[in-house]
């Protein structure tokens, strides 16, 4: 089915020296991008939440003070009486 597209001089070049390097015509290159898009739509349509885009990296540090959580503020308060310290 013909469908007509009005694209900018840039990505119209883009599109010509991409189906040249990849030996498809532009309307191959064209299909294939809208494929690889709306792939990446169906999969990311679940993962919408903060957690689920940084969920592969919780937990994949070893080593290092295991309790950085506890007692955050204390630690905060002893390291600005440090700083204070060097100062005077």
């Amino acid at each position: 089915m013909p469908l007509s597209v009005r694209l900018d001089a840039r990505t119209e070049s883009l599109i010509g020296r991409l189906a040249r390097k990849r030996r498809q015509t532009k309307s191959e290159v064209i299909r294939d991008a809208i494929g690889a898009l709306a792939k990446q739509e169906e999969q990311g349509a679940g993962k919408k939440r903060p957690y689920d885009l940084v969920a592969h990296l919780i937990g994949c540090v070893k080593g290092g003070p295991r309790d950085l959580s506890v007692r955050t503020g204390e630690k905060f308060r002893q390291m600005l009486v440090e700083r204070s310290r060097k100062r005077q």
